[in-house]
């Protein structure tokens, strides 16, 4: 069977649950004038791996981050919504349910080089391959690599409520934005006790913890995408660059730069 390339610049030019393959994928190229998908599910779960750039993925109460080199599980019937920086390059993974040992909620994976070289291969074959033969049988040893991937705590918890929301999308707009949690209680008329037990009870960190995940979560994608420590440092507003290099190595166990250049 020829080669089949399938990669295309939306992935919602692609309907996954079509093929009853028990695993087909698609690769997604940089492309500046799409930037995100519309709310939607699948049938088959889906695992999305970042190549280059970053992606970040929305469900119910929780943002995940996919930076390069990891990819982002979304169960079967999850509704979802991706953001793709405009430097990325993505692969999809999409897997029957029944097909391999996979994880019941989102969450974010470590991808091997083996595994990553697999799904790029995958990406090159017609999704309509036979139940048995070449293709068939590297996808029952992608799945079987895939179920021993190690988990990554890459994601921010968010609530539907709206004060969490408002909080949120203030935060998300202008995350230099240093207002403090007794100054966000006036701002939403409620006492500051009820503001910490609200997010604490909606996202399980409380507000210093909440709002520096989310600092990490845009510092991420920001570096992932290309910007300098120093910009991101600044965006974020940090008073100084060591300062935000502490709070990276401290949730991540390595400064920016050796982050990413162990990712490479």
């Amino acid at each position: 069977m020829p080669d089949f390339k399938k990669t295309v610049s939306s992935p919602e030019d692609f309907d996954s649950d079509e093929f009853m393959q028990a695993a087909v994928a698609l690769q997604i190229e940089p492309d500046l004038k799409h930037s995100g998908v519309r709310p939607h599910h699948h049938r088959k779960g889906q695992l999305i791996l970042s190549l280059h750039g970053a992606v970040s993925c929305e469900v119910q109460d929780a943002l995940w981050l996919v930076p390069p080199q990891h990819a982002v599980w979304i169960p079967s019937g999850t509704p979802h919504s991706c953001r793709i920086t405009q430097n990325a390059s993505t692969c999809f993974l999409f897997i029957e349910p029944s097909a391999a040992v996979m994880p019941d909620t989102c969450c974010t994976l470590a991808i091997t080089p083996l595994v990553r070289e697999l799904v790029l291969h995958l990406a090159e074959q017609d999704p309509a391959y036979p139940s048995e033969g070449k293709t068939a049988r590297l996808v029952a040893v992608l799945l079987e690599q895939l179920s021993d991937a190690p988990l990554k705590e890459l994601h921010l918890p968010i609530s539907d409520h709206p004060k969490i929301r408002h909080i949120a999308d203030a935060l998300f707009a202008d995350p230099s934005d240093r207002t403090t949690l007794r100054q966000w209680a006036a701002r939403l008329a409620t006492s500051e006790r009820s503001l910490a037990r609200l997010v604490e009870n909606a996202t399980g960190l409380s507000f210093g913890r909440w709002r520096q995940q989310l600092h990490l979560m845009i510092a991420l994608s920001q570096l992932a995408e290309g910007k300098s420590v120093q910009s991101v440092a600044g965006n974020l507003g940090y008073d100084s660059v060591n300062a935000f290099i502490t709070m990276f190595k401290k949730a991540l166990g390595k400064s920016p730069t050796q982050y990413f250049s162990s990712l490479r």
